[in-house]
C-alpha cells in the first residue's frame, strides 16, 4: 500500500510538471514524458490487479483457516464432552471402588472387632473355667494330702506309742538293774539309747499337727520316759530354739543361712543327739543343727 501510494503522488507531480513543461518546452519532450506516464499508470494498474489478487487469494486463505479452525474447534469439543464424560465416568467409578473398598474395610474392621471381642470372651471364660477347676483340683490335691499326712502321722503316734511302751519297760527293767548293781560300774548305753529316742520323737512330733489322734497320749508317755531318766539321775538339757555359744559341749552338724535372724546370731533349731548328763556330769556330747546370719 506504501509503494503504492507513493507511485500515484510521482504521477501527480510528473502531471504537474507537464503542464508546466506544456507551456515552454516543445512537443518532442511533452510527448516523452506523457509515454512515461502512460506506462507508469500500466504499472500502476498491473500492481493494483496483482494486490487484488493477493487480497483475494489471502481472503481465501483465511476463509479456508477459519472453516479448517471451525473444524478443529468443534472436534474439540467434541473430544472434550467425551473427555469430560470419561472423566466423570471414571471419578464414578473410582468413587464407587472407594466406596466398595471402605465398605468392605469397615465390615472387615467390624468383624475383626467382634471376632477379638468373642475371643477375648471365650479366653476369659476358659480362663476362668481352668482357674476355678485348678483351684478346685488343688483344693482336692492338698485335702488328699492333708488326710494321707494325717493318716501317715497317726501310724507313726500308733508306732511311736508302741515304741514308748518298749522303752519303759526297758526303762523299768534298767532301773532294777541299777539299784540290784549300784556297786558295779554303771553301763549308760541304755539311758542313751532313751534319750535318742525321746529326741527322735520329739522331733517328728513338733512337725504334726497338734489335732493328731494319739499325739497327747505320746506326750503323755514322752513325758513318763523323761520322768524315769531324771529318776535315775539323767538330765536333758533343754537346747532347741536357744543361741549357740562358743564354748557350749555340741557339735554343729549343719548350718543354715536364715536372713530373717538379727545380725550375728546363731540360733540351734535342730536337736540331732541329746546332751545327756549324769549326776549333772556330760556323758554324751549334743549334735545339732544351727540357723545362721
Amino acid at each position: 500500500m506504501k509503494n503504492m501510494n507513493k507511485q500515484i503522488f510521482v504521477i501527480i507531480i510528473l502531471g504537474f510538471f507537464v503542464k508546466g513543461l506544456s507551456a515552454s518546452s516543445d512537443s518532442l519532450a511533452i510527448c516523452r514524458l506523457q509515454q512515461q506516464v502512460m506506462r507508469l499508470q500500466n504499472e500502476l494498474k498491473s500492481q493494483k490487479n496483482d494486490f487484488s489478487k493477493s487480497i483475494l487469494q489471502s481472503t481465501a486463505k483465511m476463509d479456508s483457516l477459519q472453516q479448517q479452525v471451525a473444524v478443529q474447534n468443534r472436534i474439540i469439543a467434541t473430544l472434550a464432552d467425551s473427555l469430560n464424560i470419561k472423566i466423570t465416568q471414571n471419578e464414578q467409578n473410582t468413587k464407587q471402588k472407594i466406596a466398595i473398598v471402605e465398605t468392605r474395610y469397615a465390615m472387615s474392621l467390624r468383624g475383626g472387632i467382634i471376632g477379638g471381642i468373642v475371643l477375648l470372651l471365650l479366653a476369659v471364660t476358659l480362663f476362668a473355667w481352668l482357674y476355678r477347676k485348678q483351684r478346685a483340683n488343688r483344693a482336692d490335691i492338698i485335702l488328699q494330702l492333708e488326710k494321707q499326712r494325717k493318716n501317715v502321722d497317726e501310724q507313726l503316734v500308733q508306732q511311736f506309742s508302741q515304741h514308748t511302751e518298749i522303752l519303759q519297760s526297758l526303762s523299768a527293767h534298767h532301773s532294777q538293774y541299777s539299784i540290784s548293781n549300784s556297786q558295779l560300774e554303771i553301763d549308760h548305753s541304755l539311758a542313751l539309747k532313751l534319750a535318742d529316742e525321746i529326741t527322735l520323737m520329739e522331733r517328728n512330733i513338733a512337725l504334726m499337727d497338734a489335732s493328731t489322734k494319739g499325739l497327747k497320749q505320746l506326750n503323755r508317755s514322752i513325758s513318763t520316759l523323761k520322768d524315769n531318766l531324771i529318776a535315775n539321775d539323767y538330765q536333758m538339757p533343754e537346747l532347741l530354739g536357744k543361741p549357740y555359744t562358743e564354748g557350749l559341749n555340741a557339735t554343729i552338724i549343719n548350718s543354715i543361712e536364715n536372713e530373717n535372724l538379727a545380725k550375728n546370731t546363731t540360733i540351734i533349731t535342730k536337736i540331732i543327739k541329746p546332751q545327756v548328763n549324769y549326776h549333772n556330769k556330760m556323758i554324751q556330747a549334743a549334735e545339732i543343727e544351727v540357723s545362721v546370719n
